[in-house]
């Protein structure tokens, strides 16, 4: 198992990758065991709000992001108020996983809970025994840690490229890279 790999770390896509599903993207690593990986694709907005997905949230235009390809019939949050919103999971300094939804639902509504203080994904990104660790092989990705500036990010375009910036150096370059080097 990759050493360098655990929950909190950030997963950013090279930008060759392919893959529809995580073509230039930044996946928040939530839990990282020898079984395998569990995370969340961070800068690929949903088309629809949490208002249009939960009911008793009809009145709520906050942003759903695309989690991953795994269960899209699942929704899941990060949240940066342990002090609000009980039973969530700290990743990584102020990062939290899940928690309490009805108490989420009772301080959206209220209007004590802001939208840059939590964000909903649809699905999540998974991998099995091992598969993380040979894609990381393969050079599918490149890691840095996570932190709250990239994970709640104001501007989700602007994801990839400062995940980039922050790992420094020859990454950097990689930000101007095109999607089809074959058509530059």
């Amino acid at each position: 198992m990759n050493e360098a790999l655990a929950a909190g770390t950030l997963l950013i896509a090279d930008p060759f990758l392919k893959d529809p599903n995580f073509m230039r993207t930044v996946v928040f690593l939530c839990d990282h065991q020898a079984e395998g990986s569990i995370g969340f694709v961070i800068n690929r907005r949903y088309e629809k709000n949490i208002g249009e997905l939960v009911t008793e949230l009809e009145m709520c235009n906050f942003p759903v992001y695309y989690g991953g390809p795994v269960q899209r019939d699942t929704l899941h949050f990060l949240h940066q108020c342990p002090d609000l919103i009980e039973g969530g999971v700290e990743i990584t300094t102020g990062i939290y996983w899940g928690g309490d939804f009805e108490q989420v639902a009772a301080l959206i509504k209220k209007g004590e809970l802001e939208s840059g203080m939590i964000r909903f994904y649809l699905g999540y990104s998974g991998w099995g025994e091992e598969q993380l660790d040979s894609e990381l092989n393969e050079k599918t990705w490149l890691i840095t840690p996570g932190n709250a500036k990239l994970v709640f990010h104001k501007n989700i375009s602007l994801i990839w490229q400062d995940a980039l910036k922050q790992l420094g150096g020859k990454y950097e370059q990689l930000i101007n890279y095109p999607l089809d080097p074959q058509l530059n």
